[in-house]
């Protein structure tokens, strides 16, 4: 072929013998062909083979002058530099001049580099750590394969700014590197220079000097790697070239030059076209973003060269010449195709100095990749012969340089990055624990790709994603049981690929492919070259030029070898398919500047003469002039006056309105409420985790930021959804609803203005540490970009990389009180392996048919894009996806005819001469029908009629898709001057809908507007498209993409034909589909007519994106007859002037899922991956569900449809026009289930809201959406999910149908990275291990449904929880048993005493009444001077449970006690949860003393913080303690507590008030929780800093009395030691201070009441209730004169009904309870009972009082007590013994009788007898019940015998103060476990009734008979042994044993 005829066969009599070898090589199962198949070559081609690599090593000898050589034979002395010159700078790391030029010295300077130069790291050997700053000509530097660096060196010092350096060696020198061997480039310039994320110079990827190792093939061929070009998304260093550790394919322990030249392939993101390319859905990926100043400030000699097309030269010279300046064409152009392609990888966008090649964008592949060997040169006129330009994508090898007319040929390097992924498969298979396995070989990669291309049909378009299943599926065949290993899910190719069993050979391949080709009818070309693939391509030129490949769509290009790698290339010759790749490697803003120019040129109006020769009657404007002159004047009021007419004149007759208008109340969603709980939840577990991220507890409000995209409408639409939601007022932000002031302070839109609203909010946030701040960035998948690369678009596009300045800055990342919240529904650019959002923080939105199933309402039924897809399945005879093929067929055919057009520039104009056409169509002009297509004739035949069928005139809205916003320009132009000459004016109206402006409406459709939803508001213009409700009108949508614009439920036709195919990835898809997601109604049944319960909306369409939620309430769909109700699934088709309404919406949708589910559980994805729901059922369009938020939709509220049939019921209604009463309701018997009868008048808003919009796409992008794999998943839910990430291998698992949204999540957080442009990029390099954001969440859902409803509920969810942080329930009940308040005669005080009177407050009598309202079931205690007139004080029965106690809620006070929830900075060092703190563990302490009536010795042991260590004494340093030190009497500190604090507690680690800093306002205090030893790890876990007392192991299954018990003998033995220990320093040991705090674990905040008697009279005064701290209440009792003669000190128990009296006497002597001073030198021999569980308190006060000694109640000191649910008595659980025992166990058989057969219980003995004695009591009392005058008489203890039984306490101690008894007569006696000082002649001064009974209580049965001995009790009671009884506890469980008796 070509030229050369070398390697041919001698004579033609070879060619039987060729094919016969063929044929033999091909069906022999041997792996070596036959012999005779390399004898068909001669010698010619070894020669030539050996010639070509000897030239080859020739043309490189000269780069490679010998570093390798010089280091092995260089001189072993120092080499001879020339001295410095004298007085300058001779530091290492400075120049000469004395400049800096270390790197890390200047890597934050801006330095100044020419135009052609690269910041080059140079190492000195004086420096090993260090790199030198210089700047290098880039001419001078290699390639990545070591190739096309000029010999020599130019370079410049940075430090001193001196240039013109010719020679290294000079260089050198003024550097100060101090060599000792000759100075060589090769050896010292080691690293490119890149900037990072944050502009700062850094060490980049190794410079790729080629030596021995990188001698290899692969090398060379990896330089076609290099990236073209580094768009947008590629402008900074790229994965491969990163220096961090975690880039995808990178090896730390390999340099990362020898890393890329020693493997045969690159991971994705390794090297330049991978990074780039890779993240592409195919050969028609989108190219990167770029504005368009990138491309001509960055690289202006690229510029000049896309306008010359040509190259002067076929190579860079190999010596510099003076004619060859940087500036020249070649030089840039030149060094740019060869060795800055890959250079452009590592210019760092911060490096503005740098001439950004890399930067120029996509537009460069047009460039050849690389070249090598000879020029070919590319035709003149090639496009205008080949009507499309050739797209070529390099293959394998070395591809040639291309010449002359480069215009017309685009070259990719896509298809190389393909082949270079598939190569990974094997690497990564290893990783993955694997045997080494070979990769495929290059030729199985190429005849594979022959295969593929062979059964592509001719409207299709190779697809990357594609041909890698395709390779991977052929390698795991081949490697079955090493890929067995790998634990990676079977892939699912989309073709079954041959699978030879022997490999292929080089010399096999042209053979095997041209087989392969011949028979696909010429479609694919094999084109076989002998030398290199120069020659291949001037024969496809040939023949291009030559029209012999006019059938052909592909060319294959192979160079095959027996001694060599195989070269190839594909050409893509297809028209359609070349015009479409080509169309493809453009960035938008290329795209952009294109269509600009074709536009601005002129280049379209041979398009318009195109057109106009189309017409017979011909031009249409003409025809249009003649139509609009013959029809002046009476033709626009006869076609628009009946609406009109109609909307202004029946609503005053009095005829009812449009059915469309009856709307329903608005509600909040179901599925609305219940992602707003999981949101919450989310957060709570932020705050609830050990990193502490989050503090809810130490916020008191919320505050919120709503961000948006720059969109005009979607800014309105938001802050309307904020004002109607409520949640202004609910977070107490707007205290009148009046007009929206602050409204602009809560939704930014993110446009040029933006920053500074957002500093505003950061100072906000900085202003209100106590407020939480929740940032919410809606539509989150817009604008990703990075920030650094945001100074490369200031001018041309502000807007680009906002959201990672503003959202992703330092303070909002490190603010503690500011949450935030991204939402979207196409999240997939946010779940990659950099992300910052943890996976545990994705909430996804639940799905009807999954776990959403109960939060849809029967009556609605989501319809988004896996519902769509569904419609065009078969059993739908007109689906809701459609193409309209004879559109197709004309841009087809017309971009073969101009093919310098770009066929979005074809497409529109063609579309809108379709819409021209069929306006005249259907306005009588009925030839013109032949010029439109039957899609676009049906769309405007109902957009003109829908008016016609409502009474109030309301229409349909077509939404025509125009992605180029000078296109929608023309397109509006065009369409408004039509109307215009169709007198259409009024009929309906265009908008142009352009993100950055507002909208613009013609005043009479205002007019309308404001008539259909009643607005008076003169000034008043919609603002949003929700607005738009009812109004006929197309809706002209620009923008590269939607912002969250709404659309109103009247949307009926999607137009989405015109949007750009060729360059969608999986996101762009499913953003531009889910325009039309909508909620329809599905039929209710018939008693579902009346208003339900359920949460309704009003209704409007939802959002086209997350923004809106316009979303989504539920309604039930009402009629106001009696429909006639159909089987759901049944479908019929109805007959209509809206060819695609009822036939359509009768297959649509179907019913809801019924049932209910849990809200739990990962959702289903809501994309392409998502299986459809159910389909059932009468489809019927309404709106979405509407929450709070929704409200915005509409400036007021409309009536709800209403009488309206259900698509496919049969009804007839009367036109409202003609009748001036209401329509009337068919009867249920006129149906008939068969039949549809059209109806006279059929409002088109009405039927929308029950059926979902039509949607038109373009032909490739439906055949993507419709085409599924083997599994039913669709094929573009394999597409790249966004452009701006990329895969991280072709060794994935492809997705499944059934994934979840978590799973898809995982999905691609596993197998997606983010391009260098990404905001995310950086994330990993930041020092985090997992580089999450600790206060970031993903709230993802489906289009329009409802998420702006659902994080607005969210808010308001917050705000209250917060409220509900910041407050407590506590308990509020009045006193009990106080009776009326009477003057007493005498008083002990005055009001204004702040302490009591020792003397006066002896005289005071003690009240033995309880008062406390938690004893109102205990038993009263009576008196001689006291008595209750309560005549019946408990009525509840003994098996009912317990009456809920009052509660009040209060918000927390400044001085509160907290739980573990609560953490602030003030605190921290108080609990220990200060990394400094924690750094210190607690000491374990033994601590024991002797008591005699425990029989033994008491070892308690202490947990001891070493930051609590100097509160105790010990015998030395770590050694034993000894005390725990107290403080004096005398001590006056008013910044300590003098009074140690001790708190006992059980199962409340978490829950109880035990952080008492802020309750003691920061004073030193000592506190001591009293724990049960097996809760001692617990306890200690939470509270780390806080001192622990620990009970023995006995006392575990105790109640409180015993810890009470021993907190008072320890307290007073302590005592004792302190005494005994400062009595030795000289201090007294009465001045030792004796007084202890028993606290419980729930008290939160204490009060103080202010009494002012400055009234006229004496007993006039007035009070008021402050709240103070814990410390000035202690502070000011502990000062209290006469203290220490005082043994109880108390305070009075919170209420909100306090009354005067209560306040009139500021001290008590009575019983105290919860907070106690505890004298324990008074009370020595007053003892607690250690074995109670219940009233322990009532009976230690009782044994104070008998013993003399003085209780005081401080009643203006007032303690509030949080109601906890958890711990305290309710951790004791009464159960049977028995295991399988399941029935619950009553008080009454807490007891027994002695040796029965009884059900043992496991609970303590004392704890059975005293619950069985408040609820059984009377059983042993039956004279006491009710009767108060004789109470039982209780000797030495307080047993609650129930509320019905008074007891009457009495001591036996000598000189005992007990009541006067002499007058009482008693109904029974208690004895319980009466020790000696009860004797027989005590109890016989006491005097009982006759029948009276006695109840005597011992430890076992011995002790029962000797006291009834000792008491000599049968004297006077009657004993019987039937009344002996015991607790139902076994014998090892030591029961109690009773004896009743009977008084004689």
């Amino acid at each position: 072929m070509g030229n050369s005829y070398a390697g041919q066969p001698k004579s033609t009599r070879f060619e039987e013998v060729l094919h016969s070898s063929i044929e033999a090589s091909l069906r022999s199962s041997s792996l070596v062909p036959r012999p005779i198949f390399s004898q068909l070559y001669l010698e010619a081609e070894q020669q030539l083979s050996s010639l070509e690599g000897g030239n080859q090593a020739d043309n490189e000898e000269e780069e490679e002058e010998g570093e390798s050589g010089l280091e092995r034979n260089g001189p072993s002395n120092p080499y001879p530099l020339a001295p410095p010159p004298e007085g300058c700078c001779t530091t290492d790391g400075f120049c000469q001049a004395g400049k800096d030029l270390r790197l890390v010295s200047v890597s934050s300077e801006p330095l100044e580099v020419p135009t052609g130069f690269l910041l080059v790291g140079v190492k000195s050997p004086s420096l090993p750590d260090q790199l030198l700053v210089c700047a290098v000509d880039k001419r001078f530097l290699p390639d990545d394969s070591g190739h096309n660096a000029l010999l020599g060196f130019s370079g410049n010092c940075v430090g001193c700014g001196r240039t013109g350096f010719c020679y290294f060696t000079e260089f050198s020198s003024h550097i100060n590197l101090k060599l000792s061997t000759q100075p060589k480039k090769q050896k010292h310039l080691k690293y490119y220079l890149v900037r990072d994320a944050q502009g700062a110079l850094t060490q980049g990827p190794a410079i790729c000097w080629k030596g021995a190792e990188f001698r290899s093939r692969q090398a060379s061929a990896s330089v076609s790697s290099g990236p073209v070009l580094l768009p947008l998304e590629g402008s900074g260093p790229l994965t491969a070239f990163s220096s961090e550790p975690g880039a995808p394919g990178s090896n730390p322990g390999i340099p990362t030059g020898a890393q890329r030249a020693g493997e045969t392939t690159q991971q994705p993101g390794q090297g330049g076209c991978t990074g780039q390319f890779t993240a592409r859905p195919a050969w028609l990926q989108n190219r990167q973003r770029q504005p368009d100043v990138m491309a001509h400030a960055c690289n202006p000699a690229l510029g000049r060269l896309r306008q010359e097309g040509i190259l002067s030269n076929s190579g860079p010279p190999k010596k510099r010449h003076k004619g060859w300046s940087p500036e020249s064409p070649w030089a840039a152009d030149a060094g740019y195709a060869q060795g800055s392609v890959n250079r452009a990888k590592y210019e760092g966008v911060g490096v503005a100095c740098v001439p950004q090649a890399s930067m120029v964008g996509p537009a460069s592949v047009t460039f050849p990749v690389v070249g090598s060997g000879e020029p070919v040169s590319v035709p003149d006129n090639l496009l205008k012969i080949c009507k499309a330009k050739p797209v070529i994508f390099k293959g394998h090898g070395n591809f040639p340089y291309l010449c002359g007319n480069l215009n017309d040929v685009v070259v990719s390097p896509l298809l190389y990055t393909c082949y270079q992924n598939s190569q990974s498969i094997s690497r990564a298979c290893e990783q993955y624990g694997s045997s080494a396995v070979q990769p495929i070989s290059e030729e199985m990669q190429l005849l594979l790709t022959v295969y593929y291309l062979v059964q592509l049909a001719a409207d299709q378009v190779p697809l990357m994603e594609e041909l890698e299943q395709i390779f991977l599926r052929s390698w795991r065949e081949s490697h079955l049981a090493e890929v067995r290993q790998c634990p990676q899910a079977p892939l699912q190719p989309y073709l079954p690929a041959p699978g030879p069993a022997v490999p292929v050979t080089s010399a096999q391949l042209p053979w095997l492919a041209g087989l392969a080709a011949s028979s696909c009818n010429e479609s694919v070309h094999v084109i076989e070259c002998a030398y290199s693939l120069a020659e291949g391509l001037a024969e496809m030129f040939r023949l291009l030029v030559e029209g012999k490949l006019a059938k052909t769509n592909y060319v294959v290009i192979i160079r095959a070898c027996r001694n060599a790698a195989i070269d190839s290339c594909i050409a893509v010759t297809g028209k359609y398919q070349a015009r479409i790749l080509s169309e493809s490697l453009l960035s938008p803003a290329e795209y952009q500047r294109e269509v600009h120019c074709e536009l601005a040129t002129g280049k379209v109006d041979s398009l318009g003469a195109f057109f106009s020769t189309l017409c017979p009657e011909g031009d249409i404007d003409i025809l249009l002039d003649k139509f609009h002159q013959e029809n002046q004047g009476h033709i626009s009021s006869s076609l628009t006056s009946m609406s009109v007419t109609n909307a202004a004149g029946l609503e005053v007759g009095g005829t009812p309105v449009c059915a469309s208008e009856c709307r329903e109340p608005r509600s909040v969603w179901p599925a609305q409420l219940a992602v707003a709980q999981k949101l919450l939840s989310h957060v709570c577990s932020i705050a609830d985790s050990s990193t502490r991220n989050l503090d809810l507890g130490s916020f008191e409000k919320v505050d919120f930021l709503v961000c948006v995209p720059p969109s005009e409408v979607t800014f309105q639409q938001t802050m309307a959804h904020v004002w109607r939601s409520g949640v202004l007022q609910e977070l107490g932000l707007e205290p009148e609803p009046a007009a929206g002031q602050r409204l602009e302070r809560r939704v930014l839109k993110l446009d040029a203005e933006a920053p500074a609203t957002f500093t505003a909010f950061l100072q906000r946030s900085r202003r209100s540490p106590n407020t939480l701040f929740v940032l919410v960035h809606d539509h989150a998948h817009w604008d990703l970009v990075s920030s650094a690369v945001h100074s490369l678009y200031s001018q041309s596009d502000p807007c680009v990389g906002l959201v990672d300045k503003l959202l992703n800055c330092r303070e909002v990342k490190e603010a503690p009180n500011i949450v935030t919240l991204h939402v979207t529904s196409f999240p997939y650019a946010l779940q990659t392996q950099h992300t910052l959002v943890s996976p545990y923080n994705e909430v996804h939105w639940p799905v009807p048919y999954s776990d959403g199933v109960g939060l849809y309402p029967e009556s609605k039924k989501y319809f988004g894009l896996s519902e769509f897809i569904e419609s065009t399945l078969s059993g739908h005879s007109l689906p809701l996806l459609r193409y309209d093929s004879s559109f197709e067929g004309m841009v087809t055919a017309l971009g073969k005819r101009f093919p310098r057009l770009h066929s979005a520039v074809i497409r529109t104009l063609v579309l809108v001469q379709h819409y021209a056409a069929a306006l005249m169509a259907v306005r009588g002009l009925p030839q013109m029908k032949n010029h439109t297509s039957v899609e676009t004739l049906e769309i405007t035949q109902n957009l003109l009629n829908a008016p016609k069928q409502c009474p109030r005139g309301h229409g349909l809205m077509v939404l025509l898709r125009v992605p180029c916003s000078p296109l929608a320009t023309v397109a509006y132009e065009r369409l408004a001057h039509v109307r215009a000459r169709l007198a259409l004016e009024e009929a309906f109206e265009i908008i142009l809908g352009d993100p950055g402006a507002s909208i613009t409406v013609g005043k009479h459709f205002v007019k309308q507007l404001k008539l259909w939803q009643k607005i008076e508001d003169a000034e008043w213009r919609p603002q949003t498209y929700l607005e738009l409700e009812g109004l006929p009108c197309i809706l002209i949508f620009s923008g590269t993409d939607p912002h969250g614009e709404s659309l109103p439920r009247s949307l009926r036709y999607c137009d989405l034909r015109l949007i750009n195919a060729s360059c969608l990835a999986r996101s762009a898809l499913e953003q531009e589909l889910g325009l039309a997601a909508y909620f329809v109604s599905s039929e209710a049944p018939e008693e579902q007519a009346v208003r339900s319960e359920a949460p309704d909306s009003d209704g409007e369409k939802p959002s086209s994106s997350d923004n809106e939620d316009e979303e989504a309430g539920t309604e039930a769909c009402f009629e106001a007859a009696s429909p006639e109700r159909r089987s759901p699934v049944r479908r019929e088709r109805s007959c209509s002037h809206d060819s695609a309404s009822s036939s359509l919406s009768s297959r649509v949708s179907g019913e809801g899922p019924r049932g209910t589910g849990s809200q739990g559980g990962s959702s289903r994805p809501h994309g392409l991956c998502s299986p459809p729901g159910p389909m059932q059922g009468e489809p019927a369009r309404s709106s979405p569900p509407y929450g709070p938020a929704e409200e915005a939709r509409a400036p007021v509220e409309k009536p709800r449809p209403d009488g309206v049939p259900w698509a496919g019921q049969r009804s007839l209604q009367v036109p409202a026009a003609s009748c001036s009463q209401p329509a009337s309701s068919p009867s249920p018997g006129a149906a008939s289930a068969g039949t549809l009868v059209l109806q006279a008048s059929q409002c088109s808003l009405a039927k929308a809201c029950r059926q979902p919009p039509v949607v038109f796409l373009p032909k490739l992008v439906y055949d993507m959406v419709t085409a599924t794999d083997s599994s039913g998943l669709p094929k573009a839910a394999s597409l790249l999910p966004a452009p701006s990430v990329m895969w991280t291998s072709s060794f994935r698992p492809l997705l499944n149908k059934t994934m979840t949204s978590t799973e898809q999540s995982l999905y691609y957080r596993r197998w997606t990275v983010p391009r260098p442009s990404h905001m995310d990029y950086g994330n990993r390099a930041e020092g985090r291990v997992d580089g999450f954001h600790p206060r970031r969440l993903l709230l993802s859902g489906p289009p329009q449904i409802g998420k702006t409803g659902a994080y607005l509920q969210f808010l308001s969810n917050l705000s209250r929880m917060l409220l509900r942080l910041t407050e407590v329930d506590v308990y509020d009940e009045p006193e009990i048993n106080s009776g009326p308040w009477e003057e007493p005669e005498w008083r002990y005080t005055q009001l204004s005493d702040p302490w009591p009177d020792l003397e006066l407050f002896r005289k005071m009598p003690f009240d033995y009444i309880i008062h406390d309202p938690k004893y109102e079931d205990a038993s009263l205690i009576c008196s001689h001077h006291q008595g209750i007139k309560s005549k019946d004080r408990g009525t509840r029965r003994s098996e009912d449970p317990p009456a809920r106690r009052q509660t009040a809620r209060m918000r927390l006070s400044k001085y509160a006690a907290h739980s573990t929830y609560h953490h602030c900075e003030q605190c921290q060092h108080y609990l220990g949860s200060h990394l400094h703190y924690q750094l210190y563990e607690s000491t374990l302490h033994a601590f024991a003393f002797s008591y005699s009536m425990l029989g033994e010795e008491v070892q308690l042991h202490f947990i001891i913080p070493k930051s609590k260590e100097h509160h105790f004494v010990f015998s030395q340093p770590g050694g034993q303690l000894e005390s725990m030190r107290l403080p004096l009497v005398t001590d006056t500190s008013q910044e300590c507590i003098k009074s140690p604090t001790f708190t006992p507690t059980t199962g409340r680690h978490e829950h109880g008030l035990f952080n008492l800093y802020h309750a003691m306002d920061g004073a030193s205090h000592l506190h001591v929780l009293v724990v049960k030893e097996y809760e001692m790890a617990i306890y200690k876990k939470y509270w780390p800093n806080h001192i622990m007392l620990v009970l023995p192991s006995t006392f575990n299954s105790a109640g409180v009395g015993a810890a009470h018990f021993l907190i008072k003998e320890l307290s007073y033995h302590n005592l004792e030691l302190e005494r005994s220990r400062q009595e030795e320093l000289g201090i007294k040991p009465q001045d030792i201070w004796p007084f202890i705090v028993i606290a419980d674990d729930s008290c939160v905040m204490w009060n103080v009441v202010d009494v002012d008697c400055s009234g006229e009279r004496s007993r006039e005064f007035s009070w008021s209730e402050r709240n103070v701290s814990l410390k000035h209440i202690m502070q000011h009792i502990e000062a209290s004169p006469n203290i220490t003669h005082y043994a109880l000190i108390g305070l009075r128990k919170w209420g909100s009904r306090t009354r005067g009296c209560d306040v009139r006497e500021p001290f008590s002597r009575c019983h105290v309870h919860d907070f106690i001073l505890l004298n324990v030198d008074l009370t020595q021999n007053v003892q607690y009972n250690q074995n109670r569980f219940t009233c322990d308190d009532v009976d230690f006060n009782l044994r104070v009082h008998s013993a003399g000694l003085l209780l005081c109640r401080f009643n203006r000191f007032r303690v509030m007590k949080k109601q906890i649910a958890v711990g305290g008595q309710r951790a004791f659980h009464i159960t049977s013994k028995v295991s399988d025992s399941s029935a619950a166990v009553v008080p009454a058989q807490y007891i027994c009788a002695p040796d029965s057969k009884h059900t043992f219980l496991a609970a303590p003995a004392q704890l059975l007898l005293e619950k069985f004695l408040q609820h059984h009591s009377h059983r042993f009392f039956p004279l006491s019940l009710k009767n108060h005058s004789h109470p039982v008489l209780s000797v030495d203890c307080y047993l609650n015998l129930g509320p019905q039984i008074s007891v009457c306490y009495v001591s036996s101690r000598p000189h005992s103060m007990n009541v006067s008894c002499s007058d009482l007569r008693f109904s029974g006696l208690l004895l319980y476990l009466c020790d000696s000082f009860v004797g027989a002649a005590f109890l016989k001064q006491f005097h009982f009734l006759k029948g009276a009974t006695l109840c005597v209580i011992c430890q076992d049965r011995n002790s029962l008979r000797q006291t009834v001995v000792r008491l000599e009790l049968e004297d006077e009671w009657q004993f019987r042994l039937r009344d002996e009884f015991q607790t139902a506890n076994a014998k090892e469980d030591r029961p109690l044993f009773f004896l009743t008796g009977r008084h004689i």
